[in-house]
């Protein structure tokens, strides 16, 4: 299993080349474009908020993740699917301070946020930001950029929502990993952001399953 393992994993989806990324994202080379999926920024600010004890950095995570794929593939524009903001309460000073000074340092790239269920709740981010929001679904043929995984559309989805995480074995022991479920239909991304937790997941019949450990990412049999 270890030779097959790389930092980026071909797909062809919908007659399109990815790639699935180690670090928890998909690149779309025709388009030059990144695609991330739940971020949730301002989730740590938004615990501490209501008086939970969780670290800081999250944002610093997110950003500094982002620039490393930046740095490695030619990127024109980010699209997010959906959670870019995890609550009303993300929109702490300290956090869109962060969050513009990011954005500053890249003012060639297009932004696309197509807003998910905590966007609903979350509100917009600020337009200083310069990021396009839209609804789902956000076509780019042949794709529907989502957030929810079942919206129904006549093009091949791509989306996030679901957290997946799957279960690997090893005689007693087991390790859960982030990672990609891709069927004839639609792609479901695990969640990019440095504090948003998971969910475990079984494929479903002829649905591929690549899971990531950060630094590598390799497809797991049926």
């Amino acid at each position: 299993m270890s030779a097959l393992m790389s930092t980026a994993a071909p797909a062809w989806l919908a007659g399109e080349l990815v790639m699935l990324l180690a670090q928890k994202a998909l690149y779309w080379p025709r388009e030059k474009m990144l695609v991330v999926a739940d971020i949730h920024f301002g989730k740590a600010a938004s615990f501490r908020a209501l008086g939970v004890p969780v670290p800081g950095g999250t944002t610093a995570a997110n950003t500094g993740a982002l620039d490393v794929l930046i740095g490695q593939y030619e990127v024109d524009q980010i699209l997010f699917l959906g959670d870019f903001m995890h609550a009303r309460a993300a929109h702490a000073a300290a956090t869109l301070a962060a969050m513009r000074e990011w954005r500053w340092r890249h003012p060639q790239l297009r932004m696309v946020v197509v807003r998910g269920n905590h966007d609903a709740h979350a509100g917009d981010p600020p337009a200083s930001l310069q990021i396009d929001m839209v609804d789902e679904p956000h076509a780019v043929s042949p794709f529907a950029f989502c957030h929810h995984p079942d919206v129904l559309v006549p093009a091949y989805v791509l989306a996030g929502h679901v957290h997946p995480l799957y279960r690997l074995r090893h005689g007693w022991e087991s390790l859960m990993l982030p990672c990609f479920l891709l069927s004839e239909t639609r792609a479901v991304l695990p969640s990019f952001g440095a504090f948003t937790g998971g969910h475990a997941v079984v494929p479903e019949p002829g649905e591929r399953l690549f899971v990531t450990t950060g630094d590598a990412v390799f497809e797991v049999p049926a």
